[in-house]
């Protein structure tokens, strides 16, 4: 069995709805934004300083860190925010804040707040570290080094004994799935360029993910690009060879989504996690590779490669635009109420229809993520075979539902 330091799972939480899933599926680490300086202001749902305490309650009692991230380009005039943030995160009792800009950096160390350094730092050497050492005590790789120069680094981080603030040796977290952008370490112009919506400020509109057609200025011939999104990267999946991250030292495994469904965070965590522990135990083996693959193709993915590490070619492109998951959830009703006592759920309908034997799917803020099948449904005490919309109907569900939880239908896509 190999050494077994402590791997950190830090899982992204866009939402309360995400936030639940996370804790539920095992995350050691949540990281999410508030207000406008954060790296998906534009497409998430953002918390406001006004959560910070909540979140913060819900975390401490889940026994997990919280990290905030305040990682954009900051311009003069978001420095009072941006210190009225940091301040608040420290008086809510939050564990880190994840940043890139150096005002951020030193009025962290000023006031004694814990801090990530961000991948936008694009951290590729040791003497690097080094440097940034003075400021925190977890720095974030840049996403292009491969697994040769991750293991260098951290290696360097021993024999050097560099420490942080903390007095603890540096901890180093890489990203280990989700989307990855054509940019350095995220550090990209595209979108501030064509709609003045900057990337670096949280505003990206995604530019590279579109089809383009490419034009001859001398005689206005169109080619379009066949079959291939030539600026979009399919997703980041490491599942298949994360014995070897940790081998080479990462010690936080950052899982990207901020952006996307509580169902996708319930998935991705609990395969990562999985694989932790049975890394762990020394029972990682092809068959649970295959198995975790393909559950994590069942939520929303651009298709899967291993990006850097391996030390391939860049070239891994996206065929077609949006997800390739291998199931959808269809949203047909929300809960009414739920009976403790005997597991029971009431929920209405609202459209498509549900049947005996359909994979199901139930989100809410407080709920996180409920999968199950069912396996009998009752309308006004009355078994059935089917519901359909308009029907109000209870059944069986192994966990607590809140009023106006989602129900979604799983099917394949």
């Amino acid at each position: 069995m190999m050494d077994n330091p402590k791997v950190e799972i830090l899982a992204p939480a866009g939402s309360y709805e995400s936030l639940s899933a996370a804790l539920k599926a095992g995350c050691d680490a949540v990281y999410f934004g508030v207000e406008q300086l954060n790296m998906r202001a534009r497409s998430s749902f953002n918390f406001t300083t006004d959560d910070l305490q909540e979140i913060s309650r819900r975390c401490q009692e889940a026994q997990v860190k919280a990290y905030l991230t305040l990682n954009t380009i900051l311009y003069d005039h978001d420095i009072r925010l941006m210190k009225t943030i940091v301040d608040q995160a420290k008086a809510c009792g939050i564990s880190a804040i994840i940043a890139s800009d150096h005002a951020v950096m030193a009025y962290c160390l000023k006031i004694g707040m814990p801090l990530h350094i961000s991948t936008q730092v694009n951290v590729t050497n040791i003497e690097t570290v080094e440097f940034y050492a003075t400021f925190a005590n977890v720095i974030v790789l840049s996403r292009e080094l491969s697994l040769r120069q991750v293991k260098e680094i951290t290696r360097e981080i021993e024999r050097r004994n560099i420490t942080g603030p903390s007095g603890e040796l540096v901890r180093i977290e890489v990203f280990a799935h989700g989307a990855l952008c054509m940019a350095v370490s995220g550090k990209c112009y595209l979108s501030l360029h064509s709609h003045n919506a900057s990337a670096n400020r949280g505003a990206c509109i995604q530019n590279c993910r579109k089809q383009y057609l490419v034009t001859d200025k001398e005689d206005g011939i169109e080619l379009e690009i066949d079959n291939e999104y030539i600026m979009s990267a399919k997703d980041l999946c490491t599942i298949g060879f994360l014995d070897k991250l940790l081998e080479a030292g990462v010690r936080i495994l950052k899982l990207e989504g901020r952006g996307r469904s509580a169902d996708y965070v319930d998935t991705v965590v609990s395969c990562y996690r999985e694989a932790v522990e049975a890394i762990q135990e020394s029972t990682y083996t092809p068959e649970k590779i295959e198995a975790w693959t393909g559950r994590l193709a069942t939520v929303y993915n651009r298709g899967f490669w291993d990006g850097y590490y391996l030390g391939r070619k860049m070239g891994e492109w996206n065929d077609s635009y949006g997800s390739k998951a291998t199931e959808k959830k269809i949203l047909i009703g929300k809960g009414i109420k739920y009976f403790g006592k005997i597991k029971v759920g009431e929920f209405g309908m609202e459209s498509h229809a549900l049947k005996k034997g359909d994979q199901i799917l139930i989100t809410g803020p407080a709920t996180g993520v409920i999968r199950t099948t069912v396996e009998e449904m009752r309308v006004a005490d009355v078994v059935v075979e089917q519901v359909a919309k308009g029907d109000v109907f209870s059944m069986r569900v192994p966990d607590t539902i809140k009023p106006n939880d989602k129900l979604y239908k799983v099917v394949k896509a």
